[in-house]
């Protein structure tokens, strides 16, 4: 009978005791009274503990924790530089195949205006035509005719197309894709000069492709740009090499395998 009185007189720790647990799917201990933290009313700083706690989780949220596995290791970090790489040498063959077709068209417009020069051709009385040996002008007519038929079966203007599309294509994907997987490393952006560069370099790559419409008309103007606004991709290209380098020395030296 005294042990069952002093059981009844035991507070109840369901209603009386407050305390904190672990919810096991977070490391933010789940306060049962917020009023424990001795909060002064309207204040807006928190007690150093609880503060301490939010700023790891804040931390544990960015992506250089392991938590994208694989993606934040060396094999992915390198995918990059190697095909940025490729694209470099792929920019210079995309170059020379549009350099080709457009030699299609000036060597046709260089025809045109030796044909003009040539004389006509002396006749005798009864209207036979001399024989004569050809002139310079004629024979560069006929070298120039044989060059643009070579030209021709190169199919240079198809081939310039089919290659700048897959630049534009894998060239934008992979522009941003690198960024993504900085972030993935770092959980953060280096503003600077490859950051920069490449984002111009793929602004022009955009900027020449749109201006293929007005190419297909005839526009000589858009032809000219395009070729400009090519020249300066591939400087900008040449400039990113030395500071992609420099970002591919420190993958090796902050990232493991794989």
């Amino acid at each position: 009978m005294a042990a069952t009185l002093s059981l009844l007189r035991l507070p109840i720790l369901s209603q009386k005791q407050h305390h904190s647990y672990s919810d096991p799917r977070s490391k933010l201990p789940v306060i049962a009274n917020a009023t424990k933290l001795n909060i002064p009313k309207g204040s807006t700083h928190l007690p150093t503990p609880f503060y301490e706690t939010i700023h790891h989780l804040k931390s544990d949220a960015l992506a250089v924790g392991g938590e994208f596995g694989i993606l934040e290791g060396r094999t992915f970090a390198l995918i990059h530089p190697i095909v940025m790489g490729s694209l470099f040498f792929y920019t210079l063959w995309a170059g020379y195949l549009g350099w080709q077709w457009r030699r299609v068209r000036t060597v046709q417009n260089e025809i045109n205006e030796l044909k003009k020069q040539v004389k006509p051709t002396p006749v005798t009385p009864d209207g036979k035509p001399v024989e004569v040996a050809p002139s310079p002008v004629e024979i560069k007519i006929q070298q120039l005719t044989e060059e643009r038929k070579e030209l021709v079966k190169g199919s240079y203007r198809d081939r310039h197309f089919n290659a700048g599309s897959i630049l534009l294509g894998f060239g934008v994907f992979e522009a941003i894709a690198g960024g993504v997987n900085t972030w993935f490393r770092t959980g953060k952006l280096f503003p600077g000069p490859h950051l920069f560069a490449g984002a111009g370099i793929t602004i022009l790559w955009a900027a020449a492709a749109a201006l293929v419409p007005a190419m297909q008309k005839g526009s000589e103007t858009a032809r000219n740009l395009h070729i400009a606004l090519n020249a300066i991709n591939v400087l900008l290209f040449i400039w990113q090499i030395p500071t992609g380098l420099d970002i591919v020395f420190k993958v090796f030296e902050f990232t493991q395998w794989p």
